[in-house]
């Protein structure tokens, strides 16, 4: 890893510190990194949220839920700068491989900054869905992933635009992914509290359904899928898709910090007891805050309805065998 903001003889003890703690450390894969710095820079506490009624008539919080007041908040970065920065140390000092989505370029910085840690995603523009924009993110796309490096097509919100993933308008993205056999990242759940309401009017709740991706799926039978936040709080048809279509995966980014603890802890109890223990991968969803990543690890490290096998999966084997990385640890 390198430390390009730091003086050279910072840098390298930072490298040693940070090579000392990783080695101590079990290796993780966080399935949902963002390289681009959003949501302003408020701290905020994770797992204690409270998604209030408003008033349409008084001035609304644009993310909609209230953390209530913690002893250790998650605290924000400054600027993109740190933002990248920080929590590329922190996935040194945790040993943490991640998939850090976004456009190429912000990516591509990340990937020069630390190569053996970022494995990179870009996706396809949602308002390039007809005519001669599509066209040419679905050539960018193609470079991106056939000569670029980039080896993951996420983050899809479909959702915020209120386009099921079945859509036959997004349907040559997904034809792509499953040509170049490139595994695809779609948003699906949790989004904040009074999303539709709140700066994103096109949401739409009942397009966070796993279901919707029954059409996709039969029309793209070696699509390499995983479903972002884990469907979060459909589970019941959640574990139906799972069931009917064995190669398809979650990850519990956002869920994982951004619900109440007990139900974080409910809904991926559900998931390993009805028998899905090897599609629960591990993710963050970073986005603002670098001490997330650590908080998150230690949801999972400290979970006592899974087993120390049922952990080593989600934070790590389940991603590595759904990525076709080639060590089981």
């Amino acid at each position: 890893m390198r430390f390009p903001y730091l003086s050279a003889a910072a840098a390298l003890a930072a490298h040693t510190l940070c090579a000392q703690n990783a080695i101590l450390r079990q290796p993780i894969i966080d399935m949902h990194v963002h390289a681009a710095m959003t949501m302003g820079g408020q701290p905020a506490c994770a797992n204690t949220p409270a998604f209030l009624a408003s008033d349409p008539g008084q001035k609304e919080d644009r993310f909609g839920w209230k953390p209530v007041p913690c002893a250790n908040p998650l605290l924000p970065a400054k600027t993109p700068e740190s933002y990248e920065k920080e929590v590329l140390a922190e996935m040194e000092r945790m040993n943490v491989t991640a998939v850090v989505m976004g456009d190429e370029k912000t990516v591509n910085q990340w990937k020069a900054d630390a190569p053996g840690r970022v494995i990179p995603g870009t996706a396809f523009d949602r308002n390039s869905l007809s005519g001669p924009k599509k066209d040419a993110e679905l050539k960018r796309l193609r470079e991106a992933f056939s000569k670029g490096g980039f080896r993951v097509m996420g983050e899809i919100g479909l959702q915020y635009e209120g386009i099921s993933p079945s859509d036959p308008t997004v349907d040559e993205y997904f034809a792509l992914a499953e040509e170049l056999d490139i595994p695809v990242g779609v948003h699906m759940g949790t989004g904040g509290s009074g999303r539709a309401n709140l700066g994103t009017p096109k949401f739409r709740g009942s397009k966070g359904d796993p279901l919707l991706f029954e059409e996709l799926l039969a029309r793209h039978p070696k699509l390499r899928l995983w479903i972002m936040h884990a469907g979060y709080p459909m589970i019941d048809n959640l574990l139906t898709l799972l069931q009917a279509n064995s190669h398809v995966y979650v990850d519990v980014a956002g869920l994982i910090w951004s619900y109440p603890i007990k139900e974080v802890n409910r809904y991926i109890q559900r998931m390993v007891e009805a028998g899905f223990e090897d599609r629960v991968m591990f993710g963050t969803d970073q986005l603002l805050w670098p001490n997330l990543m650590a908080q998150s690890i230690n949801i999972i490290d400290t979970a006592d309805y899974l087993t120390p096998e049922q952990k080593r999966d989600i934070l790590y084997n389940n991603a590595a065998r759904f990525l076709r990385l080639d060590q089981k640890k």
